[in-house]
Parts: C-alpha cells; sequence; structure tokens
C-alpha cells in the first residue's frame, strides 16, 4: 500500500499469538499501528505501537475505543479482524450464554468495527479490511461449535462485504489459518464434558498435538502484509501447513458431505 504517510492500521487481539507477531511485523517495517487489547498491560511496547484499551463485547466501548483511535491516528488504511477465542465443550450442553459470548466477539464486534471503519475508508478513497476467521468454518471442529460457526459467519459477511463494496476503493479479504502453533488451545475454556468424555479427550488431544507441530504464526503475519499491500488481493487466502490450507480447502470443494464427516472423524479418533 503506497502513501506519502505511513500506512495506518487498527488491529484487534494484539496482545499475543497471531495478533502480537503481526503487530511486530507491521511496526517493523514501517507501519503505524494501534493495537487493541481489553487489558492494555498485555500489550507490547514497540516503535510505531499505539495501545488500544477496547472490549469487543460491549459495543460502547468499540465506538468510544475507535473513534479515540481514529482521531489519533488521522484516519486507518487498515482494519485487521483478529481478536478470538473459543469454548470447548459439548454442543448440546455448552451454556448459551458462552455460546452468545463466541458470536460477541468473533462476529458482533468486528461487524462493529467494519460499520465504524468503512464510511470513512470510501470517503479517503482507499482502505483495507482484512478478517482472521479460521479454516474452522470450513471443518467445523467437534466441541467448538460456537468458535466454528462464528468464525463461518463472518467468512460468509466476507464475502458479502465484499460484493458491496466491489465499485468501492476498499477491498475486503478474508484470511484463513490452519492450526498455528500459538497459546490459543492453552487458552482455549473448557466446559465439563458429558458422558462421552473418551470421545471429548480425544478430540482435545488431537488439537493440542496439532497445534504444538504448526507452522509459527508469523506466516499468518506475511500472509497479511502481503494482503495489505497488494494491488488486487484474492477474495480468500488460506494459510498453515500444505494439507491444511492446500489439500483440505480441496477437499472440502469436491467431496461429498459424508465423506468429510468420515475424514473429520478418522482424523479427530471419534
Amino acid at each position: 500500500m503506497e502513501n506519502e504517510r505511513p500506512t495506518t492500521v487498527l488491529l484487534t487481539g494484539a496482545s499475543s499469538g497471531i495478533g502480537l507477531e503481526i503487530a511486530r511485523l507491521l511496526t517493523a517495517r514501517g507501519c503505524e499501528v494501534w493495537g487493541a487489547s481489553r487489558d492494555t498491560a498485555r500489550l507490547p511496547q514497540l516503535p510505531h505501537f499505539h495501545p488500544v484499551c477496547m472490549d469487543l463485547a460491549a459495543d460502547a466501548s468499540i465506538r468510544e475505543s475507535f473513534a479515540q483511535a481514529q482521531r489519533d491516528a488521522g484516519g486507518f488504511d487498515v482494519l485487521i479482524n483478529n481478536a478470538g477465542s473459543a469454548v470447548f465443550g459439548p454442543t448440546a450442553t455448552v451454556p448459551a450464554e458462552l455460546a452468545r459470548e463466541q458470536f460477541q466477539l468473533l462476529l458482533h464486534g468486528p461487524l462493529e468495527l467494519i460499520r465504524l471503519a468503512v464510511p470513512a475508508m470510501r470517503q479517503r478513497g482507499h482502505g483495507v479490511i482484512i478478517n482472521i476467521t479460521s479454516l474452522a468454518g470450513s471443518f467445523a471442529v467437534p466441541y467448538m461449535a460456537a468458535y466454528s460457526a462464528a468464525k463461518a459467519a463472518l467468512s460468509a459477511y466476507s464475502r458479502c462485504l465484499r460484493l458491496e463494496l466491489a465499485e468501492s476503493p476498499v477491498r475486503v479479504v478474508d484470511v484463513q489459518p490452519a492450526d498455528i502453533n500459538t497459546p490459543f488451545h492453552a487458552a482455549t475454556r473448557r466446559f465439563a464434558p458429558d458422558e462421552d468424555r473418551a470421545r471429548q479427550e480425544a478430540v482435545w488431544e488431537v488439537q493440542r498435538r496439532e497445534m504444538a507441530a504448526a507452522p509459527p504464526p508469523s506466516c499468518v503475519a506475511e500472509t497479511v502484509w502481503r494482503v495489505m499491500n497488494s494491488p488486487n488481493p484474492p477474495p480468500v487466502v488460506t494459510v498453515g501447513s500444505f494439507y491444511q490450507a492446500k489439500i483440505g480447502p480441496f477437499m472440502a470443494r469436491v467431496l461429498p458431505m459424508r465423506w468429510l464427516e468420515r475424514l473429520m472423524r478418522r482424523f479427530f479418533g471419534i
């Protein structure tokens, strides 16, 4: 992205994992990054990094924090919706409030930021919105239904936005990471198992093992850098190991759903 001034970026979930790596890479390459977290004490201290206290669970906090950050930045060139967390537990018994929390954090919060960012981007004549979703939106992960569903919904919103903004100067990209080696799994909240405890433990262990062997978050940060600097970025970008990020999406497109479900059950040992 070519500008006379440094590229300005609003990044959510900047305190750890993928978000932290994106913040490090973008600031090292000359961007001014406004990084958001509920707890600013967890945010990094980096040159060109500006901490933002934002609670994505509260629309008032989103609006107030965005307005202040936008005033400080003089407008944002790039919005990166990255913040995320997960709840692990039986779909039929996980409390409804936990599912609602997941949708607020992973879907409604990002959509509020998009509503706030798009008018100014259109007025200024340029802008990039990068939604960090997940391949879990295409390959629903057992016992993580709310996470998978919310990520799938954000992907669908991204597709709609691209159609609606096709004649505008605002570009929208859906970046879908596969398993990435971050603290995400360790931070996932586990809800009490039901009678299928053995199946749940099997899925949990497979996820732990896969993430431990997964590529580092730097691969996602590099992908974000390429996307935001591309004159014509693709609608969807998958990133991760070759099997998960390339072979997996291909199988999702060509295989019948029953076959995919059998493959998923075999993969997770259930």
